[in-house]
């Protein structure tokens, strides 16, 4: 059964209730993060009998249960200063039974965190299921809750979370800093970043409400932005304003992790976004270009995913499986403005966007799994495709819904664009689907596959019903490069990379052959993966083989490529000395039309629609 989506009346009811019941009260303690422990002390509401506790399994955003349970730790009840007695549920083992005595109304529980990700020794991410505990069998939102924070001494601190004594982030508060009564959904979607190295930027202060970067990072000097990085920063918010014409948060900050030992992360929340990269992601240039959509996509993701969610994807606990149905409108739709805002911001050129949706393009053109599996799986199976490793993943399939759904809304934007006579896009679009109720603060409106055609004929009446059906519910051999070719380009493979893609080369470990050969090599010469149905799969090359020798010499850097251009316009196959655990084989590859990199060509017998969606809507510095 499919429920309808909850109204803006009854949101604005229940997404904020007035908190009448005890809360739950919580302190973070960070100051063991160095050691990859954190702490918390939570006091919980009670009463006389078994009480049931729980810890979140479900994340949002994370689209699969990957609640910490198995890192919580140390966990202790007490009543009174009397240990309580307390027993994991069979079934569902993210929840506590408690023993509670007579006359009691409060618990207190203490519990560690084994952190491993998101914590070095100058910095911490706290996203809040590692150690949030609560009553179970309740709406979230309905949960009220009361966070304290405790940081070492001299770190600065970063969060949407309310302080009850507002202070300045750079003023590095350190010790204790206690936040307003929140519920339990909107702690969970409020994590708190802290570091050594902490710096807080104000974005773009003439847009209401206001917006701030804050920076955490393993050395002093990166905090520090170039200029240039700031202004497209600052960019970033104005364009993103301006395409959606609404905001849904009080306050938003963009909190952002730059080490080499806290790992990358891209997680959105509604008033802020969870960003990490290495430390030189925004100093190196190819690092940059590589890392140009992060913040847009999070971003984007405050009104796409967090305001506006599909009604199946949002349960109203953490611990009801949340279905993934819409998430090529969810993740497909913020890839597209994701990579478009980035654009426009600066952060990327228009030329690189091209090359990128060039590369994202192709790769989806030699998906070899779409021959059995559809978009609309991808999003269904979400939650089991998600953390494989990359043997065979090109059969498999993955999270293809991401890009799918990046091509799928660039088709939307163009045929909008051409059914108007360019006189709308997805952007009217975007004013009836995300900006529903105009300003809001932090709600959750859920929406349908009927709404979304809805507001798509009212922008530019077509047959939308059968047109996404086609794109995401059928088999579809190749990608959708409708909205390419409708824009202005075709996708064509040259003997050379696009300049973009040149740039990658050394990131990646070397050129790629996956769309000649049709296997991707790491720098020792293991095979990764190889292509379903390509030369490579058809000579019975497999994942984890080794390249010893190519064509009798030993494999050096340039061996594969002077292979294959040595066979382009010839008969002569390309041979290959091949370990597979203890036994070395010779493999002959019949292939011989050279190398081939995907780049996308200019029509000029159309519009160039690609260049106008990437341009600016309002005028940015520069």
């Amino acid at each position: 059964m499919h429920r309808m989506p909850l109204t803006l009346a009854t949101l604005a009811m229940i997404t904020v209730p007035a908190f009448a019941q005890q809360p739950v009260r919580i302190t973070a303690d960070f100051t063991d993060a160095p050691r990859r422990l954190y702490h918390a002390e939570i006091d919980l509401p009670a009463k006389a009998g078994e009480n049931v506790y729980t810890t979140p399994e479900w994340i949002p955003g994370n689209h699969r249960p990957t609640g910490p349970v198995e890192n919580i730790t140390g966990v202790v009840f007490t009543a009174n200063g009397k240990t309580l007695t307390w027993r994991r549920d069979d079934v569902d083992l993210y929840a506590f039974h408690v023993d509670v005595p007579s006359g009691v109304t409060t618990i207190h529980a203490h519990l560690d965190c084994i952190e491993s990700e998101h914590r070095s020794d100058h910095l911490a991410m706290l996203e809040w299921e590692k150690l949030l505990l609560y009553p179970a069998h309740k709406p979230v939102r309905e949960i009220p809750v009361i966070p304290t924070v405790i940081v070492p001494a001299g770190w600065g601190i970063g969060t949407a979370l309310t302080p009850v004594k507002p202070f300045d982030a750079n003023t590095k508060p350190g010790g204790t800093v206690a936040y307003k009564e929140t519920n339990v959904e909107q702690l969970e979607d409020s994590p708190v970043l802290t570091g050594e190295y902490f710096h807080e930027f104000t974005l773009a202060p003439e847009i209401s409400p206001r917006h701030y970067i804050d920076i955490a990072s393993d050395e002093p000097e990166d905090t520090n932005l170039t200029p240039a990085t700031v202004t497209e920063i600052n960019n970033l918010v104005r364009e993103a304003s301006a395409a959606y014409s609404s905001h849904h948060y009080n306050e938003y900050h963009f909190l952002l992790t730059l080490s080499d030992v806290a790992g990358g992360e891209g997680l959105e929340h509604g008033q802020s976004s969870d960003n990490g990269i290495g430390e030189k992601g925004f100093a190196n240039p190819v690092m940059k270009i590589a890392e140009a959509d992060l913040l847009a996509h999070e971003f984007t993701h405050s009104w796409n995913g967090k305001y506006r969610r599909p009604d199946h994807l949002y349960q109203p606990d953490f611990a009801t499986m949340q279905q993934g149905e819409l998430l090529w409108v969810y993740e497909g739709m913020t890839q597209y403005m994701g990579n478009v805002l980035a654009a426009r911001s600066g952060l990327k050129t228009q030329e690189q966007y091209r090359d990128m949706l060039a590369m994202s393009a192709a790769q989806l053109e030699y998906k070899s799994g779409r021959l059995w599996r559809s978009t609309d799986d991808t999003a269904i199976a979400a939650s089991v495709l998600r953390g494989h490793d990359a043997t065979w993943a090109n059969w498999r399939r993955g999270q293809d819904y991401y890009q799918e759904g990046e091509l799928l809304w660039l088709d939307v934007d163009t045929l909008i664009r051409q059914l108007t006579n360019d006189q709308k896009s997805i952007a009217d679009f975007h004013k009836l689907f995300l900006a529903k109720g105009g300003n809001t603060g932090p709600e959750i409106v859920t929406y349908n596959r009927e709404e979304i055609i809805k507001d798509l004929n009212t922008v530019a009446p077509y047959d939308w019903a059968k047109f996404l059906h086609e794109r995401v519910d059928l088999i579809n051999p190749h990608a959708d490069l409708d909205g390419i070719e409708r824009g202005g380009y075709k996708l064509v493979f040259k003997d050379e990379p696009s300049a973009t893609e040149q740039k990658f080369v050394g990131l990646r470990g070397g050129p790629s052959y996956w769309y000649s050969l049709g296997i991707s090599v790491r720098s020792d010469g293991t095979l990764s993966d190889v292509r379903w149905g390509s030369p490579a799969d058809k000579a019975k090359l497999a994942p984890g083989q080794k390249i010893l020798a190519v064509n009798g010499h030993v494999l050096g850097s340039n061996a594969l490529l002077d292979a294959i251009n040595a066979s382009k316009g010839t008969q002569k196959p390309i041979t290959l000395l091949v370990q597979s655990q203890d036994t070395i084989t010779a493999y002959t590859l019949d292939y011989h039309d050279g190398q081939r990199y995907a780049v996308l060509e200019r029509d000029n017998s159309k519009k160039d629609y690609l260049d106008e969606i990437t341009t600016p809507l309002v005028k940015t510095s520069k």
